[in-house]
Protein backbone atom coordinates (compact mmCIF):
# COMPACT_ATOMS: atom_id res chain seq x y z
CA UNK A 1 0.00 0.00 0.00
CA UNK A 2 1.07 3.64 -0.59
CA UNK A 3 2.59 5.77 1.68
CA UNK A 4 0.49 9.04 2.37
CA UNK A 5 2.30 11.71 1.92
CA UNK A 6 0.21 13.76 0.64
CA UNK A 7 -1.25 16.79 1.68
CA UNK A 8 -4.62 17.38 3.77
CA UNK A 9 -7.34 18.62 1.29
CA UNK A 10 -7.53 22.21 3.02
CA UNK A 11 -3.48 22.93 2.51
CA UNK A 12 -3.78 21.63 -0.73
CA UNK A 13 -6.13 23.80 -1.99
CA UNK A 14 -5.04 26.67 -0.16
CA UNK A 15 -1.56 26.25 -1.07
CA UNK A 16 -2.59 26.19 -4.76
CA UNK A 17 -4.87 29.12 -4.40
CA UNK A 18 -2.62 31.31 -2.91
CA UNK A 19 0.20 30.17 -4.87
CA UNK A 20 -1.85 31.43 -7.85
CA UNK A 21 -2.94 34.54 -6.27
CA UNK A 22 0.70 35.80 -5.29
CA UNK A 23 1.98 34.57 -8.27
CA UNK A 24 -0.27 36.31 -10.49
CA UNK A 25 0.18 39.89 -8.12
CA UNK A 26 4.15 39.25 -8.49
CA UNK A 27 4.26 38.49 -12.15
CA UNK A 28 2.19 41.73 -12.55
CA UNK A 29 4.60 44.12 -10.04
CA UNK A 30 7.19 42.29 -11.62
CA UNK A 31 6.24 42.99 -15.47
CA UNK A 32 5.07 47.02 -14.14
CA UNK A 33 8.64 47.11 -12.61
CA UNK A 34 10.91 46.17 -15.86
CA UNK A 35 8.59 48.07 -17.99
CA UNK A 36 9.51 51.32 -15.91
CA UNK A 37 13.13 50.44 -15.47
CA UNK A 38 13.86 49.51 -19.06
CA UNK A 39 12.05 52.50 -19.69
CA UNK A 40 13.93 54.61 -17.52
CA UNK A 41 17.66 53.24 -18.32
CA UNK A 42 16.92 53.61 -22.39
CA UNK A 43 16.20 57.22 -21.53
CA UNK A 44 18.89 58.27 -19.56
CA UNK A 45 21.12 56.17 -21.81
CA UNK A 46 20.68 58.73 -24.65
CA UNK A 47 20.82 61.87 -22.43
CA UNK A 48 23.74 63.99 -23.06
CA UNK A 49 26.05 63.00 -20.17
CA UNK A 50 25.67 66.77 -18.06
CA UNK A 51 21.76 66.52 -18.26
CA UNK A 52 22.03 62.76 -17.62
CA UNK A 53 24.12 63.99 -14.33
CA UNK A 54 21.83 67.30 -13.74
CA UNK A 55 19.02 64.92 -13.86
CA UNK A 56 20.36 62.52 -11.31
CA UNK A 57 20.46 65.08 -8.42
CA UNK A 58 17.35 66.21 -9.27
CA UNK A 59 16.20 62.57 -9.43
CA UNK A 60 17.06 62.48 -5.65
CA UNK A 61 16.11 66.05 -4.45
CA UNK A 62 13.15 67.53 -7.15
CA UNK A 63 12.00 70.15 -4.22
CA UNK A 64 15.59 71.81 -5.11
CA UNK A 65 14.27 72.99 -8.57
CA UNK A 66 10.99 71.13 -9.15
CA UNK A 67 10.10 72.90 -12.04
CA UNK A 68 13.06 72.11 -14.08
CA UNK A 69 12.92 68.42 -12.82
CA UNK A 70 8.81 68.28 -14.30
CA UNK A 71 10.65 69.91 -17.90
CA UNK A 72 13.31 67.42 -18.18
CA UNK A 73 10.71 64.88 -17.78
CA UNK A 74 8.12 65.88 -20.07
CA UNK A 75 10.81 66.17 -22.28
CA UNK A 76 12.33 62.74 -22.39
CA UNK A 77 9.23 60.84 -20.98
CA UNK A 78 6.60 62.49 -22.35
CA UNK A 79 4.00 64.86 -21.08
CA UNK A 80 1.28 62.05 -21.01
CA UNK A 81 3.99 60.26 -18.75
CA UNK A 82 2.53 62.56 -15.53
CA UNK A 83 -1.26 62.15 -16.76
CA UNK A 84 -3.04 60.65 -13.88
CA UNK A 85 -6.41 59.81 -15.71
CA UNK A 86 -7.27 56.03 -16.53
CA UNK A 87 -6.13 56.18 -20.21
CA UNK A 88 -2.75 56.80 -18.78
CA UNK A 89 0.19 54.03 -20.48
CA UNK A 90 0.39 53.01 -17.14
CA UNK A 91 -2.98 51.80 -16.89
CA UNK A 92 -3.04 50.56 -20.34
CA UNK A 93 0.03 48.56 -19.18
CA UNK A 94 -1.67 47.10 -16.42
CA UNK A 95 -4.81 45.70 -18.46
CA UNK A 96 -2.73 44.14 -21.30
CA UNK A 97 -0.64 42.38 -18.25
CA UNK A 98 -4.30 41.34 -16.75
CA UNK A 99 -5.04 40.07 -19.71
CA UNK A 100 -1.93 38.24 -20.99
CA UNK A 101 -2.06 36.45 -16.95
CA UNK A 102 -5.69 35.28 -17.39
CA UNK A 103 -4.92 32.37 -19.42
CA UNK A 104 -1.88 31.78 -17.57
CA UNK A 105 -3.80 31.84 -14.23
CA UNK A 106 -6.64 29.37 -16.02
CA UNK A 107 -4.56 27.09 -17.16
CA UNK A 108 -2.58 26.81 -14.25
CA UNK A 109 -5.79 26.17 -12.31
CA UNK A 110 -6.88 23.71 -14.16
CA UNK A 111 -4.10 22.01 -14.21
CA UNK A 112 -3.73 22.40 -9.92
CA UNK A 113 -7.29 21.05 -9.83
CA UNK A 114 -6.55 17.99 -11.81
CA UNK A 115 -5.60 15.62 -9.25
CA UNK A 116 -8.77 16.04 -7.27
CA UNK A 117 -10.87 15.77 -10.32
CA UNK A 118 -9.17 12.82 -11.86
CA UNK A 119 -9.73 11.37 -8.40
CA UNK A 120 -13.36 12.20 -7.85
CA UNK A 121 -13.96 10.83 -11.54
CA UNK A 122 -11.93 7.46 -10.87
CA UNK A 123 -13.84 7.32 -7.67
CA UNK A 124 -17.03 7.67 -9.16
CA UNK A 125 -16.41 5.24 -12.30
CA UNK A 126 -15.45 2.60 -9.81
CA UNK A 127 -19.08 3.17 -7.67
CA UNK A 128 -20.57 3.01 -10.84
CA UNK A 129 -19.50 -0.21 -11.74
CA UNK A 130 -20.06 -1.81 -7.93
CA UNK A 131 -23.26 -0.27 -8.55
CA UNK A 132 -24.11 -2.31 -11.95
CA UNK A 133 -22.71 -5.58 -9.99
CA UNK A 134 -19.05 -5.47 -10.47
CA UNK A 135 -17.25 -6.15 -7.10
CA UNK A 136 -13.89 -6.14 -8.58
CA UNK A 137 -14.08 -2.37 -9.67
CA UNK A 138 -11.61 -0.81 -8.16
CA UNK A 139 -10.22 3.09 -7.87
CA UNK A 140 -6.77 3.77 -8.97
CA UNK A 141 -4.77 6.30 -6.74
CA UNK A 142 -3.66 9.64 -8.50
CA UNK A 143 -0.32 11.13 -7.58
CA UNK A 144 -0.77 14.32 -5.92
CA UNK A 145 -4.22 14.18 -4.57
CA UNK A 146 -4.58 15.54 -1.22
CA UNK A 147 -4.47 13.07 1.69
CA UNK A 148 -8.35 12.67 2.51
CA UNK A 149 -8.69 11.68 -1.12
CA UNK A 150 -6.21 8.90 -1.17
CA UNK A 151 -7.14 7.44 2.22
CA UNK A 152 -10.87 7.97 0.75
CA UNK A 153 -9.72 5.88 -2.28
CA UNK A 154 -7.70 2.92 -0.50
CA UNK A 155 -10.49 3.01 1.75
CA UNK A 156 -12.69 2.32 -0.65
CA UNK A 157 -10.72 -0.12 -2.53
CA UNK A 158 -10.50 -2.25 0.94
CA UNK A 159 -14.56 -2.16 0.93
CA UNK A 160 -14.46 -3.28 -2.36
CA UNK A 161 -12.28 -6.07 -1.37
CA UNK A 162 -14.57 -6.77 1.43
CA UNK A 163 -17.76 -6.88 -0.66
CA UNK A 164 -16.32 -9.02 -3.11
CA UNK A 165 -15.27 -11.23 -0.54
CA UNK A 166 -18.74 -11.32 0.81
CA UNK A 167 -20.65 -11.51 -2.15
CA UNK A 168 -18.41 -14.83 -2.88
CA UNK A 169 -18.56 -16.24 0.62
CA UNK A 170 -23.14 -15.62 0.12
CA UNK A 171 -22.85 -16.76 -3.58
CA UNK A 172 -21.07 -20.19 -1.82
CA UNK A 173 -22.58 -20.26 0.99
CA UNK A 174 -26.38 -20.02 -0.45
CA UNK A 175 -25.14 -22.94 -3.22
CA UNK A 176 -24.22 -24.88 0.20
CA UNK A 177 -27.09 -23.86 2.45
CA UNK A 178 -29.33 -25.00 -0.66
CA UNK A 179 -27.29 -28.41 -0.80
CA UNK A 180 -27.35 -28.79 2.91
CA UNK A 181 -31.31 -27.92 3.11
CA UNK A 182 -32.10 -30.28 0.16
CA UNK A 183 -30.64 -33.37 1.64
CA UNK A 184 -32.59 -34.20 4.78
CA UNK A 185 -35.51 -32.29 3.09
CA UNK A 186 -35.24 -34.94 0.17
CA UNK A 187 -35.13 -38.24 1.87
CA UNK A 188 -37.95 -36.99 4.23
CA UNK A 189 -39.73 -36.76 1.09
CA UNK A 190 -38.60 -39.66 -0.51
CA UNK A 191 -39.12 -41.75 2.13
CA UNK A 192 -42.81 -40.65 3.10
CA UNK A 193 -43.95 -40.90 -1.02
CA UNK A 194 -42.63 -44.42 -0.59
CA UNK A 195 -44.80 -44.99 1.98
CA UNK A 196 -47.20 -43.65 0.45
CA UNK A 197 -47.29 -45.62 -2.64
CA UNK A 198 -46.82 -48.72 -0.56
CA UNK A 199 -42.93 -49.50 -1.22
CA UNK A 200 -42.48 -48.56 2.60
CA UNK A 201 -44.32 -49.96 5.19
CA UNK A 202 -45.44 -47.11 7.80
CA UNK A 203 -43.75 -48.66 10.81
CA UNK A 204 -42.57 -46.62 13.72
CA UNK A 205 -39.13 -47.74 12.06
CA UNK A 206 -39.40 -46.02 8.95
CA UNK A 207 -41.24 -42.55 10.75
CA UNK A 208 -38.67 -42.53 12.84
CA UNK A 209 -35.83 -42.12 9.49
CA UNK A 210 -38.23 -39.35 8.61
CA UNK A 211 -38.44 -37.83 11.93
CA UNK A 212 -34.73 -38.04 11.94
CA UNK A 213 -34.17 -36.14 8.94
CA UNK A 214 -36.69 -33.46 10.01
CA UNK A 215 -35.10 -33.13 13.05
CA UNK A 216 -31.72 -32.50 11.21
CA UNK A 217 -33.41 -29.83 8.66
CA UNK A 218 -34.69 -28.19 12.27
CA UNK A 219 -31.23 -28.18 13.68
CA UNK A 220 -29.95 -26.37 10.26
CA UNK A 221 -32.71 -24.03 10.36
CA UNK A 222 -31.94 -22.93 14.06
CA UNK A 223 -27.81 -23.35 13.07
CA UNK A 224 -27.90 -20.54 9.94
CA UNK A 225 -30.62 -18.25 12.10
CA UNK A 226 -27.92 -18.25 14.88
CA UNK A 227 -25.31 -17.45 12.53
CA UNK A 228 -27.90 -14.77 10.95
CA UNK A 229 -27.81 -12.84 14.34
CA UNK A 230 -24.03 -13.11 14.82
CA UNK A 231 -23.44 -11.73 11.78
CA UNK A 232 -25.71 -9.17 12.06
CA UNK A 233 -24.29 -8.29 15.70
CA UNK A 234 -28.09 -9.41 16.95
CA UNK A 235 -26.39 -12.36 19.13
CA UNK A 236 -28.19 -11.39 22.15
CA UNK A 237 -25.54 -12.44 25.72
CA UNK A 238 -26.38 -12.59 29.23
CA UNK A 239 -22.87 -12.33 30.53
CA UNK A 240 -22.07 -13.05 34.17
CA UNK A 241 -19.18 -13.94 35.79
CA UNK A 242 -18.32 -17.82 34.88
CA UNK A 243 -15.06 -19.72 35.63
CA UNK A 244 -14.26 -21.27 32.42
CA UNK A 245 -12.54 -24.18 33.65
CA UNK A 246 -15.97 -25.22 35.66
CA UNK A 247 -17.57 -24.66 32.81
CA UNK A 248 -14.97 -26.94 31.05
CA UNK A 249 -15.01 -29.67 33.06
CA UNK A 250 -18.86 -29.25 32.84
CA UNK A 251 -19.10 -29.53 29.10
CA UNK A 252 -16.55 -32.35 29.64
CA UNK A 253 -18.50 -34.71 31.79
CA UNK A 254 -21.56 -34.32 29.78
CA UNK A 255 -19.71 -34.88 26.40
CA UNK A 256 -18.15 -37.86 28.67
CA UNK A 257 -20.51 -40.77 27.42
CA UNK A 258 -19.92 -40.07 23.64
CA UNK A 259 -16.24 -39.88 24.34
CA UNK A 260 -15.88 -43.29 25.52
CA UNK A 261 -18.51 -44.54 22.54
CA UNK A 262 -15.48 -42.92 20.54
CA UNK A 263 -13.20 -44.68 22.63
CA UNK A 264 -11.38 -41.31 23.24
CA UNK A 265 -9.88 -39.51 26.70
CA UNK A 266 -11.61 -36.16 27.13
CA UNK A 267 -9.66 -33.79 29.67
CA UNK A 268 -9.89 -30.79 31.51
CA UNK A 269 -6.15 -29.87 32.21
CA UNK A 270 -6.38 -26.79 34.02
CA UNK A 271 -6.66 -26.77 37.74
CA UNK A 272 -6.91 -23.09 38.58
CA UNK A 273 -10.09 -21.11 38.69
CA UNK A 274 -10.04 -18.84 35.35
CA UNK A 275 -13.10 -15.92 36.19
CA UNK A 276 -13.82 -14.28 33.04
CA UNK A 277 -16.99 -11.83 32.16
CA UNK A 278 -19.02 -14.18 29.50
CA UNK A 279 -22.70 -16.11 28.64
CA UNK A 280 -22.04 -19.13 30.17
CA UNK A 281 -24.91 -20.75 27.56
CA UNK A 282 -23.12 -19.32 24.54
CA UNK A 283 -19.68 -20.25 25.28
CA UNK A 284 -20.55 -23.80 26.41
CA UNK A 285 -21.81 -24.17 22.96
CA UNK A 286 -18.11 -22.84 21.75
CA UNK A 287 -16.88 -25.83 24.03
CA UNK A 288 -19.20 -28.01 23.22
CA UNK A 289 -18.64 -28.07 19.63
CA UNK A 290 -15.08 -27.68 19.69
CA UNK A 291 -15.03 -31.09 22.44
CA UNK A 292 -17.33 -32.55 19.67
CA UNK A 293 -15.61 -31.37 16.64
CA UNK A 294 -11.95 -33.12 17.69
CA UNK A 295 -14.30 -36.51 19.16
CA UNK A 296 -15.93 -36.57 15.69
CA UNK A 297 -12.56 -36.02 13.71
CA UNK A 298 -9.63 -36.97 15.71
CA UNK A 299 -10.61 -40.69 17.08
CA UNK A 300 -6.81 -41.35 15.81
CA UNK A 301 -5.31 -39.73 18.38
CA UNK A 302 -7.59 -41.27 21.05
CA UNK A 303 -6.90 -37.96 23.08
CA UNK A 304 -8.73 -35.02 23.41
CA UNK A 305 -7.06 -32.38 26.17
CA UNK A 306 -8.43 -28.45 27.10
CA UNK A 307 -7.21 -25.75 29.43
CA UNK A 308 -8.53 -22.55 30.48
CA UNK A 309 -5.68 -19.76 31.62
CA UNK A 310 -5.89 -15.90 32.65
CA UNK A 311 -3.89 -13.70 30.40
CA UNK A 312 -3.09 -10.10 30.75
CA UNK A 313 -5.42 -9.60 27.81
CA UNK A 314 -8.44 -11.70 29.27
CA UNK A 315 -8.93 -15.13 29.29
CA UNK A 316 -7.91 -18.18 26.98
CA UNK A 317 -8.65 -21.45 26.50
CA UNK A 318 -7.18 -24.10 24.62
CA UNK A 319 -8.25 -27.39 22.82
CA UNK A 320 -5.59 -29.61 21.69
CA UNK A 321 -6.22 -33.47 19.70
CA UNK A 322 -3.63 -35.92 18.59
CA UNK A 323 -5.48 -36.51 15.34
CA UNK A 324 -4.46 -36.27 11.91
CA UNK A 325 -5.45 -32.59 11.90
CA UNK A 326 -6.05 -30.69 8.62
CA UNK A 327 -4.12 -29.54 5.48
CA UNK A 328 -2.50 -26.18 5.88
CA UNK A 329 -4.47 -24.63 2.87
CA UNK A 330 -7.65 -25.56 5.06
CA UNK A 331 -6.65 -23.71 7.93
CA UNK A 332 -7.81 -19.73 6.94
CA UNK A 333 -10.79 -21.36 5.77
CA UNK A 334 -12.16 -24.09 8.34
CA UNK A 335 -14.47 -21.38 10.30
CA UNK A 336 -16.47 -20.05 7.13
CA UNK A 337 -20.02 -22.27 7.03
CA UNK A 338 -20.47 -25.28 4.94
CA UNK A 339 -16.52 -25.91 5.04
CA UNK A 340 -15.19 -29.33 5.70
CA UNK A 341 -11.38 -30.55 4.79
CA UNK A 342 -11.23 -33.30 2.32
CA UNK A 343 -9.07 -35.62 4.25
CA UNK A 344 -10.26 -37.20 7.70
CA UNK A 345 -12.55 -33.99 8.56
CA UNK A 346 -14.47 -35.11 5.61
CA UNK A 347 -18.53 -34.90 5.42
CA UNK A 348 -19.45 -38.44 5.95
CA UNK A 349 -18.21 -38.26 9.35
CA UNK A 350 -20.85 -36.31 10.46
CA UNK A 351 -21.67 -32.41 11.33
CA UNK A 352 -23.46 -29.67 9.54
CA UNK A 353 -20.33 -27.60 8.47
CA UNK A 354 -21.25 -25.08 10.34
CA UNK A 355 -20.86 -25.69 14.02
CA UNK A 356 -17.18 -23.93 14.21
CA UNK A 357 -18.89 -21.06 12.23
CA UNK A 358 -21.25 -21.04 14.85
CA UNK A 359 -18.57 -20.64 17.37
CA UNK A 360 -16.74 -18.22 15.70
CA UNK A 361 -19.91 -15.98 15.55
CA UNK A 362 -20.06 -16.46 19.24
CA UNK A 363 -16.69 -15.44 20.37
CA UNK A 364 -16.82 -12.60 17.81
CA UNK A 365 -19.69 -11.82 20.01
CA UNK A 366 -18.05 -11.60 23.37
CA UNK A 367 -15.13 -9.50 21.68
CA UNK A 368 -13.08 -12.73 21.26
CA UNK A 369 -11.46 -14.89 18.75
CA UNK A 370 -11.01 -18.63 17.78
CA UNK A 371 -8.45 -19.81 16.03
CA UNK A 372 -7.12 -23.07 14.33
CA UNK A 373 -3.16 -24.10 13.87
CA UNK A 374 -1.72 -27.25 13.84
CA UNK A 375 -0.28 -29.04 17.27
CA UNK A 376 3.25 -29.19 18.05
CA UNK A 377 3.32 -33.10 17.73
CA UNK A 378 0.64 -33.76 15.39
CA UNK A 379 -3.31 -32.98 15.38
CA UNK A 380 -4.96 -29.80 15.99
CA UNK A 381 -5.00 -26.64 18.51
CA UNK A 382 -7.73 -24.52 18.63
CA UNK A 383 -7.44 -21.41 21.09
CA UNK A 384 -10.32 -19.24 21.92
CA UNK A 385 -9.54 -16.17 23.49
CA UNK A 386 -11.65 -13.68 25.71
CA UNK A 387 -11.29 -10.17 26.76
CA UNK A 388 -10.19 -9.47 30.38
CA UNK A 389 -12.83 -9.47 33.04
CA UNK A 390 -13.14 -6.49 35.36
CA UNK A 391 -14.89 -6.15 39.03
CA UNK A 392 -17.70 -3.83 38.92
CA UNK A 393 -16.82 -1.04 40.83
Amino acid sequence: MRTLQQQTLWRWICVRILALAIGSVVVIAVCMWLRFAVQSLWIQHHMPPPLRDEFAVLRTHPETNLARFHEIVDAWWGVSYSDPSIASADWLTVGILVGVMIPFIVVLGLRAARPLSLQFSRLAAAAGAVAAGDFSARAAQVDNAPLEMARFTQNFNAMMQQLARYDRELRASHVAMAHELRSPLTAAIGRLQGMMDGVFTPEPRQLAMVMKQLQLLSRLTDELHLLSLADAGQLSLNKTQTDLTALLRERAAWLGPQAQAARMTLSVTSREACPCLVDPVRLGQVITIVMENALRYATEGGEVTAAAQTTPEGARMVFRDRGPGVPAAFLPVMFERFTRAESSRARHSGGSGLGLSIARGICEAHGGTIQAAPGETGGLVITVTLPAYRHPK
